[in-house]
């Protein structure tokens, strides 16, 4: 006598994905994991690293409102005064240049900012030309070089900490890599920018990585 075979309930049995949305889940998991690498070399930038003794610091600009540095610079600044106050023999660069919505260059924004709290003038240098992070590196390299400072001595960069893992590396393609490099990380205290820019960082971090040569 011929039983008929029981059957238990598959509930996706004969439910396939197709191809293409196996495609897309694999392109967002790809991106995903991607992303959060760079992220990851994003926040390892974002603390101090301090080697040796750097004789020569760098703040990197940002923008400047109507009435002064913008809460971003201000940071940095604030940040660089700190380690100038125990270290009164580090001769600084200060570097940005002018934008269109700027009533100043962000790096004479940045020296007013710094003799106004005590740091003396002649202890500043400007470096006004440059519009992104890649031409402050190398407009710094170049004005460095005609003053004759001795950058093997080392040198600290000084900016906000989700910059920090850009700014480093775009430093090193330009300066060979000779001479040993610090980072002071600036806290971002104005959360709604904070939040923007360690966002946006990871794909700053990728655009220079191919593009800034």
């Amino acid at each position: 006598m011929n039983r008929r075979r029981k059957s238990c309930y598959r509930p996706y049995e004969g439910k396939r994905w197709p191809l293409w949305r196996k495609a897309v889940l694999a392109l967002l998991l790809a991106g995903a994991l991607a992303f959060g690498a760079l992220f990851g070399a994003v926040m390892y930038g974002a603390y101090d690293h301090i080697q040796g003794e750097p004789r020569l610091m760098v703040i990197l600009g940002c923008q400047v409102k109507p009435w002064g540095p913008s809460i971003l610079l201000q940071d940095r600044l604030d940040k660089a005064l700190d380690y100038l106050e125990e270290h009164p023999d580090v001769q600084v660069v200060v570097s940005g240049g002018q934008g269109p919505d700027e009533p100043t260059t962000e790096a004479q924004a940045m020296y007013d900012y710094l003799v106004e709290y005590g740091v003396e003038p002649e202890r500043i240098w400007q470096e006004d030309q440059s519009h992104n992070t890649w031409q402050n590196v190398r407009y710094t390299l170049a004005l460095l070089e005609e003053k004759g400072a001795d950058t093997s001595a080392g040198v600290v960069l000084v900016s906000s900490g989700f910059h920090l893992t850009r700014a480093r590396m775009l430093w090193e393609r330009a300066s060979g890599g000779a001479g040993e490099l610090s980072t002071l990380a600036a806290p971002c205290t104005h959360v709604p920018s904070r939040l923007k820019m360690y966002i946006r960082e990871p794909f700053a971090l990728v655009k220079s990585f191919l593009f800034d040569r």
